[in-house]
């Protein structure tokens, strides 16, 4: 069996608006610039040395049809100015021999800012409690965020968040965000 762990990966979002819910996704996808993968949703692990590229070198590494596995934040409306949020965190620890978290999250009602901050953090709580880092779930994310830096375990958190709202008329509007790994 092949070895599936990913190497590379890139960060991407979109917006699509139709009539058709199935459509407005593939159109988000296309915005993102990955409609051409055959997309495959895993869940939350961030390899080992994975490189992260920017989306313009990710993209060309794609192939059209290709089996494309990404951590993907979708939502959809039909709701005239309807307000969401799809989202993709990363936490990265800083020993890279160990691995890290990602994790998606879709919210209607919030700013791009919030969802942002909120994936961010449901990220680095997975990764710190895989890496041992003591905190209370309780305490506000910017109190748990500095408990991440000072534990020297935790070296980066970052994310991609696409806002959009519902579409004036009525279309479907979809929003995606996603990370997207590269096998090579």
């Amino acid at each position: 069996m092949a070895n599936l762990v990913p190497k590379t990966v890139f960060f991407t979002r979109g917006v699509g608006i139709h009539r058709e819910k199935l459509q407005s996704f593939e159109l988000a996808l296309r915005k993102a610039g990955i409609e051409k993968c055959n997309i495959v949703r895993v869940s939350s692990i961030f390899p080992p040395h994975c490189k992260i590229v920017p989306r313009g070198k990710g993209l060309t590494m794609l192939h059209p049809g290709g089996i494309t596995y990404c951590v993907l934040g979708r939502i959809a409306t039909d709701e005239p100015y309807r307000l969401m949020s799809a989202s993709v965190g990363l936490a990265i620890p800083s020993n890279r021999v160990h691995y890290g978290y990602i994790s998606e999250h879709e919210a209607f009602g919030i700013s791009a800012k919030e969802a942002s901050d909120y994936v961010e953090d449901l990220a680095a709580t997975m990764l710190a409690s895989t890496l041992g880092v003591d905190f209370d779930p309780n305490e506000s994310y910017d109190e748990r965020r500095e408990i991440y830096r000072m534990s020297g375990k935790i070296v980066e958190t970052k994310s991609i968040t696409q806002t959009a709202k519902g579409d004036p008329e009525g279309r479907w509007t979809t929003a995606v965000a996603a990370a997207v790994f590269i096998i090579e």
